[in-house]
């Protein structure tokens, strides 16, 4: 009963940065885990990032170690995705998820968000 909502999505080029947010509502929020997963045209959705309620546990997929750091404000109910030195590889629409553990698995996640759309020029 997590209600998401992403933003910050947009048009960088290649190098550049952007920083997603989603805004969470609803009763479950609480001592949930959190995760960004993508998915470009004609490709699965693919994880991305996750964070543990306290924020003490990450992961990352491997094609964004370095690059992108996840992070949540509970006092505010938002998750992050800072994400630099972006590549055309990266466009992709993100979602914002919601579970009960951290996990690469995007079938561990109850509750997505719309998606917010993130396009890497060159």
């Amino acid at each position: 009963q997590v209600q998401l909502v992403e933003s910050g999505g947009g048009l960088v080029q290649a190098g550049g940065s952007l920083r997603l947010s989603c805004a969470a509502s609803g009763r479950t929020f609480s001592g949930t885990a959190m995760g960004w997963f993508r998915q470009a045209p004609g490709k699965e959705r693919e994880f991305v990032a996750a964070i543990s309620w306290s924020g003490s546990s990450t992961r990352y997929a491997d094609s964004v170690k370095g690059r992108f750091t996840i992070s949540r404000d509970n006092a505010r109910n938002t998750l992050y995705l800072q994400m630099n030195s972006l590549k055309p590889e990266d466009t992709a629409v993100f979602y914002c998820a919601a579970g009960l553990s951290v996990s690469a698995s995007r079938f561990q996640y109850q509750s997505w968000g719309q998606g917010t759309q993130v396009t890497v020029s060159l």
